[in-house]
């Protein structure tokens, strides 16, 4: 992780001797960062209408469709792909904690 920080401040390969550091591409907008992680989760449905939405923008359309080299079908299943990435909330049957929904617990003294 050293080397990936190095790279996101610096905007130059670590990896490389000093002389010849190479300057790096670093994304930091919140939509290139969510739209990396849409393709690297392309199986999942509901990524589907935002990776379909920036592969007609790249011009790749020829990835859209259910055949054996397409990338993302062109259809949607029922009830998918309407909520956004980070909003999702805790799935049926999951048990809550204190992270995914329950209230704080109040401060007990401690006994002496």
């Amino acid at each position: 992780m050293a080397s990936a920080t190095a790279m996101y401040h610096t905007w130059l390969s670590p990896l490389r001797s000093l002389k010849a550091r190479q300057p790096v591409h670093v994304v930091k907008s919140l939509a290139q960062r969510r739209l990396h992680k849409a393709f690297l989760r392309y199986h999942d449905p509901e990524n589907w209408p935002m990776l379909r939405e920036a592969l007609h923008r790249m011009g790749r359309a020829d990835l859209i469709g259910s055949g054996k080299h397409q990338l993302v079908p062109s259809w949607q299943p029922a009830g998918t792909g309407g909520r956004r990435e980070g909003r999702r909330g805790p799935r049926p049957g999951v048990a809550l904690t204190q992270h995914t929904g329950l209230p704080p617990m109040p401060h007990r003294k401690p006994r002496r």
